[in-house]
């Protein structure tokens, strides 16, 4: 049985104004930091083998975060993880979207990264980290859009009507059976 921790970065300032992030590569603001310290605390009391990051700076800080509290090494960093592509909207609040393209605008090609092929990376780059390293508990810290295409993917039944949170852990198992979720959006510790 092999267990991963799904994890969305810690806050940023676009976060906090609403913007599409993408492939923005935005650093944490200090409530992000915040929240991963937070994370980090939660899970010492777990045991987690590898640590591992998407390859934009607001994930890979929070995972430099827990790293440093686990005293796990960075396994290292996985584009195929990185947030889906935000296209002309990147940057943009949802104001700002209809005052630029109207209010149809989510009808329209913004040249977003589709589902389908992100949910394919992301399957893709969660298989990988399993088969690296079967029986094993591992984190891996992305984002939250790759992360409910991902997850899509892997555990099809799943309702992801709910948007992971900052610093939300998502724990999924793979066993002989294939995928199954135990902990979807886990935010209990930023309530502690």
């Amino acid at each position: 049985m092999t267990r991963i921790g799904l994890i969305r970065h810690g806050s940023t300032l676009w976060n906090q104004e609403g913007r599409i992030q993408g492939h923005t590569d935005n650093p944490l603001d200090e409530e992000g930091f915040r929240q991963a310290a937070v994370l980090a605390e939660r899970l010492s009391g777990e045991s987690w083998d590898y640590i591992y990051s998407s390859d934009m700076l607001r994930a890979r800080q929070t995972a430099e975060v827990i790293a440093g509290r686990l005293g796990i090494p960075l396994a290292g960093l996985i584009p195929g993880i990185r947030e889906m592509n935000g296209g002309l909207i990147e940057g943009t609040t949802e104001k700002e979207r209809i005052e630029r393209f109207g209010s149809g605008w989510k009808t329209m090609d913004m040249k977003l990264e589709s589902r389908d092929l992100a949910q394919q990376r992301g399957v893709r780059a969660v298989e990988e980290v399993a088969a690296r390293h079967p029986g094993r508990n591992v984190l891996i810290v992305s984002h939250g859009a790759i992360l409910r295409s991902t997850l899509t993917g892997l555990v099809p039944s799943l309702d992801l009507s709910v948007v992971l949170k900052n610093t939300s852990i998502t724990r999924i198992i793979r066993d002989a059976g294939g995928w199954t979720c135990e902990l979807y959006n886990g935010v209990e510790h930023m309530n502690e």
